[in-house]
């Protein structure tokens, strides 16, 4: 029986290597306005430096430079996650998840909220998708991401349920696996320092000690 060869999408992996959060927000900007307003879609690099750094729909919100978009954009060229689109009077840039990821627009939206604002619970994510893609419930864009979850190579992954959670949250795994914090960093910083602070104290202490110590013995 004869086989088709594998083109170029199928016999490469769908993550060659770990994304940065420049590239990973060029990415969700990209996705963003393709799927919210494809009129004006591919975007200019002018336009995309503005879709990256917008202040609603973004966390963290970032400020990102001319530059530092441009170079984010070589890389993912150079990856083919990235396509540019000559023509016209301003060169403009075009994703490739499509086909490099071969994923549909549900799947798609959901990846577009996870890069540009973390993780989430469904019910998050169902609720700020109505631009992208419109779930018919919660059930409906969980059963998406479970079936994200289960490719062998997947895109995004289930978290552990934070404490007084009741819904567990969801990631993407383009910048790498991600490993939730048992306490929170707003608990373990003054911790660290709480340790940090004894410690000086009981140096200072023997200190004190030693030379007391060294006077007695008239030293």
């Amino acid at each position: 029986m004869y086989v088709a060869p594998l083109d170029d999408s199928q016999k490469r992996p769908r993550l060659p290597r770990t994304l940065d959060p420049n590239e990973i927000r060029v990415l969700g900007a990209l996705m963003e306005k393709q799927l919210s307003t494809p009129e004006y879609y591919p975007l200019t690099l002018n336009a995309l430096v503005a879709a990256c750094n917008q202040k609603s729909n973004r966390e963290p919100v970032m400020e990102l430079s001319e530059t530092e978009v441009q170079r984010a954009l070589d890389r993912l060229q150079d990856e083919k996650l990235v396509w540019k689109v000559m023509g016209g009077r301003a060169v403009r840039y075009d994703h490739n998840l499509d086909a490099l990821w071969h994923i549909d627009r549900p799947a798609k939206a959901l990846l577009t909220l996870l890069f540009l604002r973390g993780p989430q619970t469904a019910g998050e994510m169902r609720g700020r998708s109505d631009r992208l893609h419109s779930f018919d419930s919660v059930a409906d864009a969980e059963s998406k991401l479970q079936e994200m979850a289960s490719h062998p190579e997947p895109l995004v992954q289930r978290m552990p349920r934070r404490p007084g959670q009741k819904e567990e949250r969801w990631a993407h795994t383009a910048g790498g696996a991600v490993v939730e914090d048992v306490q929170p960093a707003a608990e373990a910083a003054p911790s660290l320092s709480m340790r940090v602070t004894q410690l000086e104290e009981q140096v200072a202490a023997l200190t004190e000690e030693l030379h007391a110590l060294k006077q007695k013995l008239g030293e």
